[in-house]
């Protein structure tokens, strides 16, 4: 989708009956080989393709070319449980500002709304002004996104730490399981949230070199964000803590579950020797047994059997390996 974004109307697919010369926020979503190729003919610029917003190079994600200067970074998103992330690109020249995204995205709704509902009068806003508007908001999203995995987290821990969790194995095993898989979500969500504060960090290096001719307001809005995306990183750091240590934690517990299943084991083993032991013995019937013929070798042997039993049971309990003392 090919859509022009002028201030006080709404949004527009280009068309041929669509004037954009003096557009200033031109917006590609998901788009396809040939609206690239349409957009490139229309405005005499290179578009770049997701293969090249997806290059990892810093030499790659920013660079300037014939005063074109092209920009791009990794943004996360959720969606029905899950995160992803994919590459967004910004090509700003001096008058225009060009996003190229594979997905939609709150944010830049957010500000298009914005564009829409301005006044035709004050006139269109500045590329820079638009994109660093754009940045904003989506330091805010992620900053709502980082909060929620925060209250996530939050949740995890006291469930992980709960006394009162179930003391069914299986339930325990599976609670501890489902734990380990919000854990390992929580973690990659956090791991792509930096990747998008580190993409837009650099960004806001590279615009506010070109700013000079900007009011100084827009200046002081780039080095606010500059410390919101440093305080977000902060946080990012310490939910990157957080994630570690619950994850510790919960593995802690499942050793520790695996250690009274394996006491459990090593109980039945341990009271179940002795009277094979004793039945044994008395099963070799040899003639010279003296108990063979005794009237009370029957209910002896049992009882002995039984002492074999209780005593090591006892002995069990009192060093708190079952039951409760």
């Amino acid at each position: 989708m090919f859509l022009v974004r002028p201030a006080g109307v709404p949004a527009r697919e280009i068309g041929p009956d669509i004037d954009i010369s003096k557009a200033v926020w031109l917006d590609l979503i998901n788009p396809t080989p040939d609206e690239i190729t349409r957009a490139e003919k229309a405005l005499g610029t290179h578009i770049p393709r997701r293969e090249e917003l997806e290059e990892i190079e810093s030499s790659s994600r920013h660079h300037e070319e014939d005063g074109v200067l092209y920009l791009s970074t990794p943004l996360v998103r959720r969606a029905e449980g899950t995160a992803f992330s994919l590459p967004i690109g910004f090509v700003l020249t001096d008058r225009r500002l060009i996003t190229v995204r594979y997905a939609d995205y709150y944010g830049f709704d957010i500000v298009g709304r914005r564009q829409a509902e301005r006044d035709p009068a004050k006139g269109e806003p500045s590329a820079n002004e638009v994109l660093v508007e754009i940045i904003e908001e989506v330091i805010n999203r992620l900053a709502d996104t980082l909060e929620g995995l925060g209250r996530d987290l939050d949740a995890i821990s006291k469930r992980v730490f709960n006394t009162d969790r179930p003391r069914d194995p299986a339930r325990a095993g599976e609670m501890l399981r489902e734990t380990l898989r919000r854990l390992g979500h929580g973690g990659d969500l956090a791991s792509m949230i930096r990747d998008s504060l580190l993409g837009l960090d650099r960004i806001l290096i590279y615009i506010s070199d070109r700013t000079e001719k900007d009011p100084q307001a827009l200046k002081t809005r780039i080095k606010v964000a500059g410390r919101d995306i440093a305080s977000l990183n902060d946080f990012d750091a310490q939910t990157v803590n957080k994630v570690q240590f619950l994850l510790d934690a919960t593995l802690g517990f499942i050793s520790i579950e695996q250690n009274d299943g394996m006491k459990v084991l090593t109980v039945v083993s341990a009271i179940g020797i002795l009277p094979t032991l004793i039945a044994g013995i008395y099963g070799m019937n040899f003639h010279n047994m003296p108990e063979l013929s005794w009237k009370y070798g029957y209910p002896y042997g049992l009882t002995l059997m039984a002492l074999s039993v209780i005593l090591p049971l006892l002995w069990f309990w009192r060093r708190g390996w079952f039951g409760a003392r």
